[in-house]
This record gives C-alpha cells, structure tokens and sequence, in this order.
C-alpha cells in the first residue's frame, strides 16, 4: 500500500480536546503523514505540534458548519484520502448534519477506514497492512445475494 497516507481528521467542537489529546499521543506517527483537516481541528492539531517542536504537513480546510467536511467529503470521492478519524459529538445536535452523513456515507461508499473513536483509530493506524506492499483492499461490490448457491 502506501507509506506516507493522507489522513482527514475532524472533531466537534467538544471533541476537539480528545481530538488533540489523540494527535499528541501519535504525533510521532501522524507528523510523517498528510493531514487533511476541517478548520479549527486543524488549527488546535498544528498549534499543539508547533508547540511540542514537532514538524507537520496539515492541510485545513474550512471548519466545519462552512463546509469542511464536504471539502473532505469530495476529497474521499477523489481517492486523495486513505484513512479518516472523525470524532463526532453523539450528545449533540449538529446544525451541518447532511454533512456529516455525507462524509461518513462517502468514506463507506468509497471503501475508506473510517475511526469514530480513539481505539478504532489507534487500530487502524497501527495496522501493519499499510505497510504491506502485497495488500489491496478488494473493490466494494453492491450486488444481491445469489441464496440459491
């Protein structure tokens, strides 16, 4: 596969914090990424990695509420993103939310690992098959189920 991934990350507002915790924690890993995120999660990501003396290739986008996540949404359909973490706030109501659905609908759609939670992340960056040059994911296929076989 690849050894240098574009990773999107998002975070609602509060889950920002847990956002940033989670980068800071992987810095090592995520500072030899690209990272692709909506506005103000980026903003926080970059300002913790500046501030630990780490260098970063982040790449933000608008927030949100502005279209961030669609920006990510399109960038999915493209096949520029490989892995995306998207802390969502599940207490919360969202006022962008065909957005968000939009974002989580496409990273399915277009076979891309998607992390709703910390573990999930962690599992999904510490993977040896990103690694592995013999490894592609197979194709998604949409078909109905032959149960006569």
């Amino acid at each position: 596969m690849k050894h240098k991934l574009t990773i999107a990350l998002v975070a609602h507002d509060k889950r920002k914090a847990d956002m940033v915790d989670w980068a800071c924690y992987n810095a090592d890993y995520l500072s030899r990424q690209h990272l692709v995120c909506t506005g103000t999660t980026g903003s926080l990501i970059k300002k913790a990695f500046d501030e630990m003396g780490i260098p970063s290739d982040i790449t933000c986008m608008n927030s949100g509420p502005m279209g961030g996540d669609a920006e990510i949404a399109a960038m999915v359909v493209r096949n520029e993103v490989d892995l995306a973490v998207f802390l969502i706030d599940d207490l919360s109501a969202q006022p962008h939310e065909a957005d968000i659905q939009m974002l989580l609908r496409q990273c399915r759609l277009h076979n891309v690992p998607i992390a709703c939670n910390r573990i999930s992340a962690d599992l999904m960056i510490s993977s040896t098959l990103w690694n592995d040059e013999n490894y592609r994911p197979i194709e998604q296929r949409y078909v109905e189920f032959d149960r006569t076989h």
